[in-house]
């Protein structure tokens, strides 16, 4: 693929709910002038139930068909899916580079406590996260390791 501009780049944001997501894409998005996907924003415009795994998948898969024609394209995308298992992250890391795109991973953690907080504070789910189910999700998430962010590129900001 002959280059003209900067190199595609695909930036994953990574983390639980309450962790900072969705306000670091935005400002992501704003001072690289990218275009990013987070499923929960459509989920809640189209009136589909967050928790509906199915219809999750499903929105996550056009995305990254968009995604995909974007950084064909020389363009910049985030994804601010949560990307919680190495695995999706690998998969979406090789994708991309097979676009000839740089791919980076911001991973963004917080204390169970500070996570809770802030999922109280922002009010969107219906139902409401509790206690038990970000311990849940806290025991499923496999954290990135050293050597697993080593196979992306460094932060570009």
């Amino acid at each position: 693929m002959e280059q003209f501009g900067p190199r595609p780049r695909l930036i994953l944001v990574c983390g639980l709910p309450g962790s900072g997501k969705t306000r670091h894409a935005k400002q992501l998005e704003d001072k690289l002038r990218a275009v990013r996907f987070c499923p929960d924003e459509w989920m809640i415009t189209l009136e589909i139930d967050l928790y509906d795994a199915k219809k999750r998948e499903r929105i996550e898969a056009l995305q990254w068909t968009f995604a995909e024609q974007l950084l064909a394209r020389g363009q910049t995308v985030i994804i601010e899916w949560g990307t919680w298992a190495t695995s999706e992250r690998d998969t979406l890391r090789v994708r991309a580079r097979a676009l000839d795109a740089a791919v980076e991973l911001h991973f963004l953690d917080a204390p169970t406590d500070v996570l809770l907080s802030r999922i109280r504070a922002r009010n969107h789910e219906n139902p409401s996260i509790d206690t038990d189910d970000l311990l849940k999700w806290a025991d499923m998430f496999e954290r990135p390791s050293l050597e697993e962010m080593a196979l992306f590129d460094p932060p570009s900001t």
